[in-house]
């Protein structure tokens, strides 16, 4: 499925920033920007700000107030880290990063339990049967995850 084109990190903090705002939640944003202030340059050299093909690399962390906890990483590569009550998502597209918060907040997100091996997962559906599925670690859940188990 294709989702609105987020061509810069920007683009994105701009996108939370409205679901942010339509939700009424409070947002903080913290900036990374040059290639020896991201987290995925580590091997660049002190004081080297652009790539080596004269991009200029940019990374957000978002954090979004409320119930649940949910936090966002946009990467210069495209992709996103967001957290959902402790649960990871790992290597979202950042084009998917404002349909998956709309489905967080709009209560389509749920818990689903298996018997064997028991345990959870938090699944996550976007439109045009895109879905995103990621396993809960630890011995319980939180209230809000405990509020979205569905059988």
């Amino acid at each position: 499925m294709t989702h609105a084109p987020l061509p810069t990190t920007e683009s994105a903090v701009a996108a939370i920033r409205a679901i942010a705002a339509e939700h009424r939640l409070p947002m903080t944003v913290t900036d990374d920007i040059g290639a020896d202030r991201t987290s995925r340059r580590t091997s660049a050299p002190l004081f080297t700000v652009v790539d080596p093909d004269g991009s200029l690399p940019h990374e957000a962390f978002v954090e979004l107030g409320g119930s649940p906890a949910v936090t966002v990483r946009l990467f210069p590569e495209d992709d996103a880290h967001i957290t959902v009550d402790g649960v990871e998502f790992l290597d979202v597209p950042r084009d998917a990063v404002p349909p998956f918060l709309t489905s967080v907040y709009g209560r389509l997100a749920f818990v689903k339990g298996r018997f064997f091996p028991p345990g959870y997962s938090l699944v996550v559906p976007l439109p045009g049967d895109e879905t995103y599925k990621e396993r809960i670690d630890g011995p319980s859940l939180t209230p809000w995850l405990a509020g979205r188990i569905r059988n």
